[in-house]
């Protein structure tokens, strides 16, 4: 699944932070951080379950808010 998230990844810095959080999880495919977008959607593609990948961003120091799925 793909799924997407409202975050507040909004820099370089933070997208450092988070990528050895989201690298390590083997559940995840691929994922990315649009910081050009206001809300700062981080697009997942992963077969864990949304609430997953929120406590991952969580654990991290990060924000993060399901909005869809694909």
């Amino acid at each position: 699944m793909k799924y997407q998230f409202k975050t507040n990844i909004n820099c370089g810095n933070c997208i450092n932070s988070v990528t050895p959080f989201l690298n390590n999880e083997l559940d995840i495919e691929h994922w990315e951080v649009d910081t050009d977008n206001q809300d700062k959607i981080l697009t997942v593609e992963t077969e864990l379950k949304p609430q997953e990948v929120v406590e991952i961003v969580k654990s991290a120091g990060f924000t993060s808010e399901f909005i869809s799925a694909d």
